[in-house]
């Protein structure tokens, strides 16, 4: 049952954070943006685990497992709801203000769930659940933007060439009713949040237990350690999850604008993002079966790394539906990286593996930064939205190296 609400709880995760994909060329249009300031709703959203992260583990210590979970669904719901008056004035800074407590309230989620995903079974296998709650995730994710593109971008191109012949007042009136398309959506989404949070407080979900100072069965060799940071496995793995969780965001949220600028029509690129999830969902498969039965947790990184590099360079050397897809295939590079790092980074931390789970979640900032990273050399006429994808080539390289030689590292 505990794996269970643990799916449900991640599905709901997928299902928030994949809408992005649908929202960043749906508000480009409504707000009248550029492709820097569309991503800055990734930013705006991913910045709140930044921030947000430490208190998070914070408040757990103090509520608990269950009703830090509770307490998150909660928080979702508030900024779901941000959505009405954003909506009702066209307000894009309101948005951002209700993305940002959407992220605050899945950053103290997932601060929660991760670990104990990681820790109710061997860590030998750690990658294997996390999978199944990846293909939850993922599965949310693919079905969000066939959802929400269906309500709010359902007359996406004819709208596009409506506005182009309208007067200021005719324009203005338009993007008013396209704006208020998001308001019966995120009112659901309140109401399902809230549902879910009651569930949880009803459950059999069981509290983390506290854990012990060290894994007397797996030392670590010379250590009486005093501080997070002088775990190098755990440091390097931060950095690695930093620029990891920046290359999914771009490969996920960018791939509906960048379709548009290979000409493709939006009523089409509305759903790209549900390509690259699907991918992710066969990536988390291959992961189930393989790991660790056939290989182990660092050489799916290994692979993982090398088949992004060799994605990345063929996006940026094909054109039109071939180099999207490509980037949706970049959906089968990252799915086991997020499950291959985390036991990687937090094995035997013991009493540290709380905090060491908050800097993992913080982590996260790199969805934040590397879009907008991208927006602005999109925009930039010398390098344009295709050659920009170049900036996922430095972030699979460090993948790589943290799945050869950076988890290794037991002491500076």
């Amino acid at each position: 049952m505990p794996i269970i609400i643990l799916g449900v709880l991640f599905f709901v995760f997928g299902f928030v954070t994949w809408l992005n994909g649908t929202l960043i060329p749906y508000l480009k249009i409504a707000c009248e943006l550029t492709t820097f300031q569309a991503l800055q709703v990734a930013f705006a959203f991913y910045i709140s685990y930044f921030v947000t992260a430490l208190p998070a583990s914070w408040i757990l210590n103090k509520t608990g497992f269950k009703k830090g979970i509770m307490l998150g669904l909660l928080v979702m719901a508030a900024g779901a709801l941000m959505f009405i008056p954003a909506a009702q004035s066209r307000t894009y800074a309101m948005f951002l203000t209700g993305l940002f407590i959407i992220g605050t309230g899945l950053s103290l989620l997932q601060t929660a769930v991760n670990p104990y995903i990681t820790i109710v079974g061997p860590i030998e296998s750690a990658a294997q659940r996390i999978s199944i709650m990846g293909i939850c995730n993922k599965v949310a994710g693919f079905v969000a933007p066939f959802i929400l593109g269906a309500v709010i971008l359902s007359d996406a191109d004819s709208l596009t060439k409506e506005l182009l012949t309208m007067d200021a007042v005719q324009k203005a009136a338009r993007l008013d009713e396209l704006a208020l398309r998001v308001v019966t959506p995120y009112t659901l989404m309140a109401l399902v949040l809230v549902g879910l949070a009651l569930m949880v407080r009803f459950s059999p979900l069981p509290e983390i237990e506290q854990e012990q100072d060290e894994d007397p069965a797996h030392p670590i060799a010379g250590s009486e350690k005093t501080s997070v940071v002088q775990y190098p496995n755990l440091v390097l793995g931060v950095i690695t999850l930093f620029f990891y969780v920046g290359l999914e965001v771009v490969a996920g949220d960018t791939i509906g604008t960048y379709g548009q600028s290979q000409g493709i029509p939006l009523s089409e690129a509305r759903f790209f993002t549900s390509f690259t999830m699907g991918a992710m969902v066969l990536g988390y498969i291959i992961g189930i079966i393989v790991i660790p039965k056939f290989i182990t947790q660092a050489k799916a990184l290994t692979y993982s790394a090398i088949l992004g590099i060799a994605l990345s360079l063929m996006v940026m050397l094909t054109s039109g539906y071939v180099s999207v897809l490509f980037i949706a295939m970049l959906g089968l590079a990252n799915a086991l990286v997020w499950p291959a790092i985390w036991p990687l980074a937090i094995h035997g931390l013991g009493k540290f593996t709380k905090t060491a789970s908050a800097l993992l979640i913080m982590a996260i900032l790199g969805g934040a930064l590397m879009p907008l990273v991208y927006g602005s050399l999109a925009d930039m006429e010398s390098i344009g939205p295709k050659m920009a994808y170049i900036i996922l080539i430095p972030s699979y390289l460090i993948i790589l190296y943290y799945s050869l030689k950076g988890h290794k590292k037991t002491a500076w």
